[in-house]
C-alpha cells in the first residue's frame, strides 16, 4: 500500500493534495496543528484508512517528534507543504514571529528532510513547498520571500545527490493562491491582483502531475508565473525590487 506524509494538511494546498492522493489510493499522515480541521479531513478521506498527527512545527519539539515518526515509519512520498509568513515592513513586525516563520520554513523543512532522506529508497520522493517569491524579493515580506529563496536552492542541490539513487526530490513553487495563507498572513488574496491568483485545485493539480513526471528540481506552477518570472530576466535587479515594493500587500500604499 503506497503511503505520503503531508504537513500542513488541515487546509489550501495542504488539504487538496490529500484529496488528490487519496484518490490515487495512497493512504496518509495528515500534519497540522489544528485538531478541529484534521479530525474533519480525516473523516472526510476515511478514517479506516488515514491517520493524523496534531504538531505545531514552529515548535522544535513537536519537529524532532515528527522527525522521530519518519525515521520510524515508512513513506512513499514526503510533501512539505507547512509554511507561514507575516506581511508588514520588517521591523514592524515583532522579532519572535520572524524567527517563528524561519523555524517552520526552512528548519522544519531539513530536518524533516533529513530524517526522510536517510532511509529513502528508489521511487520515493520528496517535494517542499517554496513559493514563486523564491525568485524574487519582497519588501512588506523579507523574511518570508528569503525562506522561499533557502527551500529551492535547498531541494536543488538535493535533487542532484539523491537523482542517481532513484529518488526523486524537487521545490514546487506556487504563486498567489486563493487560500487562507493570505488571510493567516494579514491580508486577503484580494489584495493581489486577480489575473496572478492560481485557485488551490489548479495548484494541486500541478503539485500531482510534478510528482507523476519526476523532471526537474524546480517547478513553478502557472504558465502566468512562468511567463512573470522570464520578462523578470529582462530587467535589472533594482527594477524588479521596485515593481515588487509597489504591487507588495505588506507595504503601505496611498
Amino acid at each position: 500500500m503506497k503511503k505520503a506524509l503531508i504537513t500542513g494538511a488541515s487546509g489550501g494546498i495542504g488539504l487538496e493534495v490529500a484529496r488528490k492522493l487519496t484518490a490515487q489510493g495512497y493512504n496518509l499522515t495528515l500534519v497540522a496543528r489544528n485538531k478541529e480541521k484534521l479530525i474533519s479531513l480525516q473523516e472526510s478521506l476515511g478514517k479506516d484508512r488515514h491517520q493524523v498527527i496534531y504538531l505545531d512545527l514552529t515548535k522544535k519539539a513537536d519537529i524532532l517528534q515528527l522527525s522521530n515518526h519518519i525515521t520510524n515509519n515508512r513513506y512513499d512520498i514526503l510533501i512539505n507543504n507547512a509554511g507561514t509568513g507575516t506581511y508588514g515592513q520588517f521591523v514592524e513586525i515583532p522579532l519572535e514571529d520572524q524567527l517563528s516563520t524561519m523555524t517552520l520554513n526552512m528548519e522544519a523543512v531539513v530536518t524533516l528532510s533529513y530524517a526522510y532522506l536517510k532511509n529513502a529508497r528508489s521511487g520515493d520522493a520528496l517535494i517542499n513547498i517554496g513559493s514563486l517569491l523564491a525568485h524574487s524579493s519582497l519588501p512588506g515580506g523579507a523574511v518570508y520571500a528569503a525562506t522561499k529563496s533557502f527551500v529551492a536552492n535547498f531541494s536543488e542541490s538535493l535533487w542532484f545527490e539523491f537523482k542517481n539513487k532513484g529518488i526523486f526530490v524537487a521545490g514546487f513553487h506556487p504563486g498567489a493562491t486563493d487560500s487562507d495563507f493570505h488571510h493567516n498572513a494579514g491580508k486577503e488574496t484580494s489584495a493581489f491582483p486577480k489575473f496572478v491568483v492560481s485557485s488551490v485545485a489548479q495548484v494541486a493539480e500541478e503539485l500531482i502531475n510534478a510528482l507523476n513526471n519526476r523532471s526537474k528540481p524546480r517547478i513553478v506552477q502557472g504558465l502566468k508565473n512562468r511567463m512573470m518570472l522570464f520578462g523578470f530576466r529582462l530587467l535589472s535587479r533594482k527594477a524588479a525590487v521596485n515593481i515588487m515594493g509597489k504591487i507588495s500587500p505588506g507595504i503601505p500604499h496611498s
